[in-house]
């Protein structure tokens, strides 16, 4: 069935101003790039410039709850015969490392990952501003978009912006992207070919996110109600995230056409949840439908967040936990130089953070919405990892490293790896 409908209507923002990230605001802004001190305390006592202070390990807190498309640059790569038949299947058990598996190679910063129904999967190239479609056995073909060569138009890419979060309707009729448009994110709604692998008639749904070189937020995902959830960053501007007329800093819930979804906080409005820094993954337990979501830290802690709605994350009063009655405290924190975590991935019992800075991939036991034991480490030795999503089938992880991008790329790199769970 077809959805249609018009541009989202926008809260009071703020105008955005485009600068130039200079190498010093890099190294303060978090997440990525900041150096990490110790645990996480008020962002008021927090150094304009990383320290020297060795990182502490993470810690546990309890919180309440068309055109045809020029090639892509990639090589697929050998990996087993896909499965035949995907269900909506979540799993258990640790990922057995020793047995990842290149699924395919040479990819220039991807940076997030949708599976369609038969277990192929869509991947956003954010500075090429183009989709591929992967198979599980390597193979890689480029998705048509309606810009030039293939390209998805009105892209901007500079910083950490580009083309960024991606994922599809049931059915995989609907193809939304969050993307970088020069003055401003937006979220895009394509019709899917997949016989042509064409993205078509593109319809703006949600506009307006401020943008800035960095701290663009960027994951966008389906909840299990149906509804659009978009996770955004301060794009620069602290304050922002906690105004309740900005789209910075928050954790958007809109319909597929863009307006507020029912059950909001504010019914008028599409916030979700405030009090953010810069939501990179978003995801959910089946279990016992608790909504997870990553964080990147300024210079001390890195975020695991339990989301409720209407709940306010503290940031930029406070940096990791300290909250105190008005603000939620995460579930677990990291030092940024740990983790810096981007996507995430969500089984029965877990929580996968893809780590940046970190070079890892962090699994966190959950039960009932609370952490339930210590973060473990696994994949550490394959640089920077963008994202991390569970296959269809609910037998592996496929991980996406970022290397290409602020990174030390080794031969293969980018590439996405396989991870079968135990």
């Amino acid at each position: 069935m077809r959805r249609t409908g018009g541009r989202a209507t926008r809260a009071s923002l703020q105008a955005l101003t485009a600068t130039t990230a200079t190498a010093l605001l890099l190294a303060a802004c978090g997440g990525e790039e900041a150096a990490a001190p110790a645990t996480g305390s008020a962002a008021g006592s927090a150094p304009a410039t990383a320290t020297a202070d060795p990182p502490s390990p993470p810690s546990v807190a309890a919180t309440a709850p068309s055109t045809a498309a020029a090639a892509p640059t990639g090589t697929a790569s050998e990996a087993p015969d896909p499965t035949s038949t995907f269900t909506d299947a979540t799993a258990t058990g640790a990922p057995d490392a020793s047995a990842a598996q290149d699924v395919v190679t040479g990819l220039d910063v991807p940076w997030d990952l949708a599976f369609l129904p038969d277990g192929t999967a869509l991947v956003t190239l954010r500075d090429q501003q183009r989709v591929v479609h992967v198979t599980p056995d390597g193979q890689l073909q480029p998705v048509a978009a309606e810009g030039e060569d293939g390209r998805v138009s009105g892209v901007a890419p500079g910083g950490e912006g580009g083309l960024l979060g991606i994922t599809t309707d049931v059915g995989a009729e609907h193809v939304y992207v969050y993307l970088s448009a020069p003055e401003e994110n937006r979220v895009v709604r394509y019709d899917f070919d997949r016989d042509a692998l064409a993205l078509t008639d593109p319809s703006t749904v949600l506009d307006g996110i401020p943008r800035s070189e960095v701290h663009n937020g960027g994951r966008i995902d389906l909840g299990p109600d149906g509804h659009l959830y978009v996770a955004t960053g301060d794009a620069r501007d602290e304050a922002a995230s906690q105004e309740p007329g900005s789209l910075a800093g928050k954790i958007l819930r809109v319909t597929t056409d863009g307006e507020p979804a029912p059950g909001n906080p504010d019914p008028t409005s599409p916030v979700w949840s405030s009090g953010h820094r810069n939501v990179q993954g978003l995801g959910w337990s089946a279990a016992d439908g608790t909504m997870w979501a990553s964080e990147f830290g300024q210079n001390r802690t890195d975020e695991l967040n339990a989301i409720a709605p209407g709940n306010d994350y503290g940031w930029p009063q406070v940096e990791g936990t300290g909250g105190g009655e008005r603000f939620t405290d995460p579930v677990a924190t990291w030092g940024t130089d740990e983790a810096s975590p981007s996507g995430i991935a969500v089984t029965d019992d877990a929580v996968y953070l893809a780590a940046l800075r970190g070079q890892r991939l962090w699994r966190v036991p959950v039960r009932d919405g609370e952490v339930a034991g210590e973060p473990e480490v696994f994949l550490d030795g394959y640089g920077r990892l963008r994202h991390v999503e569970l296959a269809p089938d609910g037998k592996s992880l496929w991980v996406l490293t970022s290397n290409t991008f602020r990174g030390d790329p080794r031969e293969g790199d980018d590439r996405i790896l396989r991870v079968p769970l135990g």
